[in-house]
């Protein structure tokens, strides 16, 4: 029962400080200089600042007076109906801040962004490499065997997916189904890039280490970091991310078939030099 009358008294104690804390916006005079934050700001009619207003993420509307600076960044500040604003106005919208900000800030802000998002992809790579070793082992001997292949499957399995979906949808019974469409999906592209990358990561090592055999994970870590570089490039890195995802996932389809199934007969032949076939033959 303390505990209760506790909460509730600093639920109280709560409340008073943030109504006081809202409270200066809406009073007569304001001694000294208003900021606010993720809030729009009316200085009404009568109402005095002495002071700078500024305003960050919000809109302020001046109908009293405000003996200092309005600064509004991401929003406007406006003097309405008999305002007055005694020192500069001044508004940094979204537009005006992206103009007054360097073309080459800008751009390294979208690379950040890209660069976070490939970091959190290879993450999950990693993740799916750890759960299914074996199925990204085999999707990796399709990819070196059949490149060529596993991107005409991928671009194929890419443009079923929405009419398969479409049929689903209309089925009624089989809207549940899109969903395991969508994480089949999304397995197969993860499944296939960390084949690639374990491609990519091997061919690295043996270039750098040509004596040394790394582990599949130090493969896979490497192939993911080159194949990450590549995706952020500008321009070129959609395509990078385009060609891999399509190939992976390509791959990760042929790796349910047999090997007997994609190199046909052949692929039962002894090779030239071996051991002779034993059995009886027809």
């Amino acid at each position: 029962m303390n505990r209760l009358r506790l909460v509730a008294a600093f639920a109280i104690v709560l409340c008073v400080w943030w109504f006081a804390q809202a409270a200066p916006a809406d009073a007569r005079q304001h001694d000294g200089d208003v900021t606010r934050v993720f809030e729009n700001v009316d200085i009404g009619p009568g109402e005095t600042v002495d002071g700078d207003l500024t305003v960050v993420f919000g809109n302020a509307t001046v109908e009293g007076v405000v003996r200092g600076d309005c600064t509004a960044v991401f929003g406007t500040c406006t003097a309405v109906d008999g305002g007055q604003i005694i020192g500069d106005n001044t508004g940094f919208d979204n537009d005006a801040v992206h103009i007054i900000t360097p073309q080459w800030l800008g751009s390294m802000v979208d690379q950040d962004r890209r660069l976070l998002g490939s970091l959190a992809t290879s993450a999950v790579v990693v993740l799916v490499f750890l759960l299914f070793p074996m199925r990204t082992r085999i999707a990796l001997g399709r990819v070196e065997r059949h490149p060529a292949m596993a991107g005409f499957v991928g671009a194929l399995g890419t443009v079923a997916v929405f009419p398969i979906a479409l049929l689903l949808i209309v089925s009624l019974i089989g809207i549940p189904l899109v969903l395991v469409e969508a994480a089949a999906l999304f397995g197969g592209v993860w499944i296939g890039t960390g084949a690639i990358a374990l491609v990519v990561g091997r061919r690295l090592s043996e270039l750098v280490m040509p004596h040394a055999t790394p582990s599949p994970l130090i493969a896979l870590i490497l192939g993911l970091v080159v194949v990450s570089a590549a995706e952020i490039v500008p321009i070129v890195g959609w395509i990078v991310t385009a060609l891999v995802w399509c190939v992976g996932l390509g791959a990760a389809i042929l790796s349910f078939m047999r090997p007997s199934e994609l190199d046909g007969p052949a692929s039962q032949r002894p090779i030239i030099g071996g051991p002779p076939m034993t059995g009886r033959s027809y």
